[in-house]
């Protein structure tokens, strides 16, 4: 007799039924199981809801988790999707968690269907049509900001009840490390890194420990995690979700979502990068008053955008040899990120887009002149050493 071996998708449909069934109390049926993807040894399903008399949903999406992966990514990522589901439904970010199962590392949530993808829309033909997308994008991340400003304590509560190790300092590690490689990259270059340019990022990698701005945020908000639906704007990568500095969101928008639009004019990109940052300040000055001083929040905008262009370009360049100091870094290094690109014409790109953003903003604040000539000057440098 032939043993028949199950499919890790068909797997992945019958641990989802035994837990949908478990917390039902009744018994559910999947069916006609669509493979999503997935990172890394995770595997992502859509599957019918072909029986469940309890429940309305007509699909689902089923994320399991490979055995070899990191279980402290899954209980983030379960942490994250209780506090989102929690919000009222007009803040809440992304999908509802149906169910999940810490031990067979499963999770099972509300499908978002098939909708627009961010990443089409931004290459689309009609202008407007892209204003309006990236209009909706950062109204999207201004009501969750303002919706989850003091809940970082609910989030933690979640956090712990999970029995999940604090990753309170991963991506403050993280991002040091990252930092930490710029000043030997920029001599190899044979390019000066202005004390000006040193600060800004420092003060950026505090933005994930702290900040004036603190709220909730799926970390992951580059345009390939967005979908528009029915129901507006909603993110889909909730593996890093919890707290940080509502700056970081805003400025990792602006950094991934240019390779994504074309051959399109330096004015048209500057209205549509000025577009996001205004309807995220207009959900979410109501909440935070201080976004009403412009100078500041584009200089703070501009410290955070400088961070996630360079990591965007390490990649390339090379890292120490120094390794990762524990599992929940090494899991944060490997993530799939939309900021990570393996086209170095892109990383390019990303520092001649925050030079040209720059000079823009010097008029009314000098200090970002010198970030202007450096961003311009490393960009000319990397295309001398990476595309000539």
């Amino acid at each position: 007799m032939t043993a028949i071996v199950e499919s890790p998708i068909d797997g992945a449909l019958t641990t989802a039924e035994s837990v949908l069934s478990a917390r039902a109390g009744t018994p559910v049926a999947l069916s006609d199981p669509e493979d999503l993807g997935g990172s890394g040894r995770s595997i992502v399903v859509r599957a019918r809801v072909s029986k469940n008399p309890v429940s309305t949903h007509r699909t689902l999406v089923i994320k399991s988790l490979g055995a070899e992966d990191d279980p402290e990514s899954f209980h983030r990522e379960v942490a994250a999707y209780q506090y989102a589901t929690a919000l009222p439904s007009e803040s809440r970010p992304g999908p509802q968690l149906i169910a999940h199962d810490p031990v067979r590392r499963v999770i099972v949530l509300s499908d978002l269907g098939t909708g627009a993808a961010m990443t089409d829309l931004l290459g689309g033909t009609d202008t407007e049509e892209v204003s309006r997308a990236v209009s909706a994008w950062g109204q999207a991340l201004g009501r969750m900001h303002a919706a989850t400003v003091g809940g970082e304590e609910d989030f933690n509560a979640l956090l712990r009840r999970s029995h999940a190790r604090s990753f309170e300092g991963v991506p403050t590690r993280w991002a040091k490390r990252v930092v930490a490689e710029l000043p030997g990259v920029a001599r190899s270059l044979r390019v000066e890194v202005p004390e000006s340019v040193s600060h800004r990022l420092a003060t950026a990698v505090g933005l994930f420990a702290e900040g004036e701005f603190r709220a909730f945020s799926p970390s992951d908000v580059g345009p390939e995690n967005i979908l528009i639906n029915a129901d507006g704007v909603r993110f889909m990568d909730y593996e890093w979700g919890g707290f940080r500095d509502a700056v970081l969101d805003v400025a990792y928008g602006l950094v991934t979502f240019g390779e994504h639009l074309g051959p399109r004019s330096a004015a048209v990109r500057a209205e549509l990068e000025t577009a996001l940052v205004d309807a995220w300040r207009s959900e979410a000055e109501s909440m935070w008053p201080a976004l009403g001083d412009d100078r500041a929040v584009a200089d703070l905008i501009a410290s955070a955008r400088l961070l996630w262009v360079w990591c965007s370009t390490v990649v390339f360049v090379g890292a120490s040899d120094s390794g990762p100091t524990d599992a929940a870094e090494e899991s944060m290094l490997s993530h799939d990120w939309a900021i990570t690109t393996a086209d170095p014409v892109v990383a390019c790109q990303r520092w001649d887009e925050l030079a040209v953003a720059s000079e823009r903003l010097a008029g009314d604040n000098p200090r970002m002149a010198e970030l202007a000539a450096f961003s311009g000057a490393f960009a000319a440098a990397l295309r001398r050493d990476w595309l000539s």
